[in-house]
């Protein structure tokens, strides 16, 4: 009796820990893997911080999505590879590995919670020296 009710303790604390541990949006890295601007444009904030291989920008929806356009057209991307992702409170993030066809890059991704979900405000692309 006693081992069945400390599996069925250990059972809803694992459980709870899963929830509260959930991932940011399964579609911010499919867009990534599929090197979709349009796909990552539906979880944009209005404004956006950019950081695309040292150049910063603060931009709307449209003109992040169409600056994401731009490199993934240059950077024909081949997969995205999740090494860290997370979210706490109002705030996530998703950190990976670009492949393009061009090289390897270095993802960075910040979200936070706007009207009951969670959206992009800022994305860093680095260059890896892999």
């Amino acid at each position: 009796m006693k081992k069945r009710m400390l599996l069925l303790m250990i059972g809803v604390m694992l459980s709870v820990t899963v929830a509260m541990a959930q991932n940011v949006p399964a579609g911010v890295v499919m867009a990534f893997r599929m090197g979709s601007s349009v796909e990552l444009g539906k979880y944009l904030s209005g404004d956006v911080e950019l950081v695309i291989l040292n150049r910063t920008s603060n931009s709307n929806k449209a003109t992040a999505e169409s600056a994401m356009n731009t490199f993934f057209a240059q950077n024909e991307v081949s997969n995205f590879i999740v090494n860290h992702q997370g979210r706490k409170g109002e705030s996530g993030f998703v950190i990976g590995t670009l492949n393009t066809l061009t090289g390897s890059y270095r993802v960075n991704c910040f979200l936070k919670k706007i009207r009951n979900e969670y959206l992009i405000h800022q994305i860093r692309i680095d260059k890896t020296n892999e």
